[in-house]
């Protein structure tokens, strides 16, 4: 199958981005939007299922702890409350402190504004980097929040994960060179979506497509797939 035709049939069949999924906006890079995700991002980032972080995120939309001021008003405790009420059990009391530790950062360095942080950053490895001090923030969470902000900030550039070259490399979207090289990877796959134009989609939705591909690939074949690549 030409590139081309295996990238349409894959937007028919698999959705985008996540955070259009949750109800995130993230086009006007509006301060709110941007923490919204960045929440969700650092829930999606733990070894947890995908239908609790998704849940768990619902839940703080319900109550409106969706900024850094609301979840330093909630405290631990309600915190951990919301957690456990998403089903996000098994990692409450950690990932109350880290939220907690995060927001205070967010507030204190950036003005609760991570366009700031982003302001900061000269390069893609610049703003990785910055992101990487806050405590908890690790390269999975990192990976998948910058993902669905490129082209939405002008300094991110993330390498595609293992399960998006896996899924590109099983639909023979690149071969096993290039899945060799992220970077060469990246090139390749940013210019067959430019070339296979598909309307009201976009590259973020493409490589988001390919990770949910990878995972569904993963639950078929778990003896080849190690934990760390169960994340969105």
């Amino acid at each position: 199958m030409h590139s081309g035709e295996a990238i349409r049939e894959l937007m028919k069949r698999i959705p985008g981005r996540f955070s259009l999924e949750l109800g995130i906006e993230l086009e006007g890079a509006k301060a709110e939007e941007i923490f919204k995700w960045f929440l969700a991002s650092l829930l999606f980032g733990t070894r947890i299922g995908e239908v609790i972080a998704t849940k768990t995120y619902r839940r703080f939309a319900q109550a409106r702890v969706l900024t850094p001021a609301a979840i330093l008003a909630a405290g631990w405790d309600g915190l951990v409350e919301l957690l456990d009420e998403g089903g996000y059990v098994r990692y409450d009391y950690k990932t109350a402190t880290k939220l907690l530790d995060i927001a205070s950062q967010v507030e204190k360095l950036y003005q609760g504004n991570l366009n700031n942080l982003h302001d900061r950053a000269k390069t893609s490895e610049d703003l990785e980097n910055l992101l990487q001090e806050f405590k908890g923030a690790g390269p999975v969470t990192i990976n998948i929040f910058l993902r669905e902000l490129r082209g939405i900030w002008k300094n991110t550039d993330p390498l595609p994960g293992d399960l998006a070259l896996r899924a590109a490399l099983d639909l023979g979207l690149i071969s096993k060179k290039e899945a060799a090289d992220r970077r060469v990877s990246l090139s390749h796959l940013q210019r067959s979506w430019k070339q296979t134009k598909i309307r009201d989609k976009n590259f973020s939705d493409f490589e988001t497509a390919l990770v949910r591909l990878g995972k569904n690939y993963c639950r078929r074949n778990k003896e080849k797939c190690p934990l760390r690549e169960y994340h969105v």
